[in-house]
């Protein structure tokens, strides 16, 4: 088993940025990709960002240049910053692990004034 703890989201206005960290505990075994997706009301959650612990990223096209997905094997951690934020960024973001197994965390909202 796998838990995982965001946080980092909030409230800001278009331009702006925000960091959101989520951290891991539980079966190491079970830790290998971490990495964001984000869900709008009425929409179907999307892969934001994803990253290997070999550090290889992969990013969604609509925040490519202005999020950045790095983590820390060390402690389970894994960051996304995002820079630009845009009103369509707002959504419930979450966290996840694991591949044959997902373990998601319980979501972080980011909501984006213009």
């Amino acid at each position: 088993q796998v838990q995982l703890v965001e946080s980092g989201g909030g409230l800001v206005q278009a331009g702006g940025s925000l960091r959101l960290s989520c951290a891991a505990s539980g079966s190491k075994s079970s830790i290998n990709v971490m990495g964001w997706y984000r869900q709008a009301p009425g929409k179907q959650r999307e892969l934001v960002a994803r990253v290997t612990s070999g550090g290889s990223t992969n990013y969604a096209d609509s925040v490519k240049g202005r999020f950045t997905i790095s983590r820390d094997n060390a402690k389970n951690t894994v960051f996304l910053q995002m820079n630009s934020l845009k009103p369509e960024d707002t959504a419930v973001y979450y966290c996840y692990t694991g591949t044959l197994t997902v373990y998601w965390g319980q979501g972080t909202q980011v909501t984006v004034s213009s």
